[in-house]
């Protein structure tokens, strides 16, 4: 029996009900929808609506619905192919298996409501695995920075050589960015975390059933106030995009960093076999697609973003079957962004960083030249005047082929007499990285700092 026939004397065309019918995909959400449909049967139990018999045999209804679809295979069987959606389905099998009574199990409630609420419940869910897996990757990121805990490199802006920094500073970075990530999740959960069940369709339910009751047995921390509102929020799935989106886009950065640091043009990492790919024409080929497809997936991510809110903008109050576009968005979001965590976190445990070559790259190219304008500065000179002699000082080195270093005594006389000999320690790359001794710097004191507070906040 459909859950809407009665209205209708004709058949469904059958090319439109296959375009209507959504069980192919929000199957997934089976599990938290028979959640919800036992915390229902219960509720109405408690309103008498049901007797306690109708509510044992319901729920174990339900709970052989819930042990019959633990295998796969279950699923695809040819009978269910024309199921209309996972709603219809726990219905249309629950009266198989206890009969009639299980049509009782919808009473005072719609399918709006109860998607509404199988989708937040499951999407609970998967913030708490999305929330392990960026502890994972921040994880990874601490244990590559313990590897070398002192070893510098160049850092970049406008992706030429600026300054000295640690590596693990730059993977430290990285960390702060996951670290948002994971607050943003958090925050996301707590609109999630609200209970639509009991909105009916728009207006809420003729039904005494304890709402607040039901949120609690489904471990919600408030019921929603406003059934229209509630039938067809999907603000929830658009923040939870929103942040996916973002954390995608801080696993893009760290990926395009690695893949350009793993070129033979600098080749500051090697990528392990586990994590590279060949070619099938150039024997000597050695890619990062695992790094490439993090990068390219980030698209994906930004797309769904674009079509909840699309999707969302014109809708008129209250619920429009335009929603069902919300499934396959919201799974292949939650998929992409977990698969892409997982392959982060392998990556960062199977690469090598070569120390020497990044240590002889962090201290040339005048990567030290604005520790040579603070130098001037210390001596009395106003920052902007040092700033110029500087810039002279290194279009000289650049045309006598030297780096700073190699300049001698008398060559920085020429530009200034405020130069000593005390100047080749405040520009050798220890003194670089060790002068940024602040909050958040660069030098190996702080680093250190950093490390032992992220790898306490992983831990509390």
């Amino acid at each position: 029996m459909k859950l809407w026939g009665g209205r209708f004397t004709g058949e469904a065309d059958q090319h439109f009900a296959a375009f209507n019918a959504s069980f192919r995909f929000d199957q997934r959400l089976l599990a938290a929808d028979l959640q919800g449909c036992v915390v229902q049967a219960r509720a109405l139990g408690q309103a008498s609506i049901l007797s306690e018999e109708e509510v044992s045999r319901i729920v174990e209804g339900l709970n052989q619905i819930a042990a019959q679809s633990q295998d796969p295979a279950y699923l695809s069987r040819p009978e269910f192919a024309r199921t209309e959606d996972v709603h219809s389905f726990i219905e249309a099998r629950l009266v198989e298996l206890i009969g009639a009574v299980g049509y009782k199990l919808h009473t005072g409630r719609s399918r709006n409501d109860q998607v509404a609420t199988a989708t937040r419940l499951f999407l609970r869910e998967e913030i708490k695995a999305i929330d392990a897996l960026l502890i994972d990757a921040q994880r990874a990121l601490i244990e590559f920075a313990e590897k070398y805990p002192n070893a510098p490199m160049p850092g970049y802006t406008h992706l030429q050589k600026a300054q000295p920094v640690l590596l693990a500073h730059f993977l430290l970075a990285y960390f702060q960015m996951l670290a948002r990530d994971r607050a943003r999740f958090a925050e996301a959960s707590k609109r999630v975390n609200i209970l639509p069940l009991g909105s009916g369709a728009l207006a809420g339910s003729n039904f005494p059933v304890d709402r607040e009751w039901m949120a609690s047995e489904l471990g919600f921390a408030a019921v929603t106030h406003n059934s229209l509102d509630a039938v067809s929020d999907r603000d929830y799935l658009i923040e939870f995009a929103n942040a996916a989106a973002l954390t995608m886009m801080h696993l893009s950065r760290l990926s395009e960093d690695l893949i350009i640091y793993s070129t033979q043009e600098f080749g500051f990492i090697k990528l392990g076999d586990a994590i590279a790919t060949g070619s099938s024409l150039m024997p000597q080929k050695k890619n990062p697609d695992s790094l490439e497809l993090v990068r390219g997936k980030s698209a994906r991510i930004f797309g769904h973003v674009m079509a909840f809110l699309t999707m969302t903008k014109g809708l008129p109050l209250a619920y429009n079957k335009d929603l069902q576009e919300d499934k396959e968005a919201l799974f292949d979001t939650i998929d992409t962004l977990s698969d892409s965590l997982r392959v982060i976190a392998t990556v960062l445990r199977n690469i090598e960083f070569n120390a020497d070559r990044a240590r002889a790259a962090a201290i040339r190219d005048y990567t030290n030249a604005t520790d040579l304008a603070d130098y001037l500065v210390r001596k009395g000179i106003e920052f902007r005047k040092s700033h110029d002699i500087i810039g002279r000082v290194v279009v000289f080195a650049i045309e006598q082929q030297k780096e700073l270093t190699e300049l001698t005594l008398q060559e920085y006389q020429s530009f200034s007499n405020l130069f000593e000999a005390d100047l080749f320690a405040a520009i050798s790359l220890e003194s670089c990285l060790a002068g940024k001794n602040r909050i958040g710097g660069t030098s190996p004191e702080q680093v250190a700092q950093e490390l032992a507070r992220a790898r306490e906040s992983l831990a509390s």
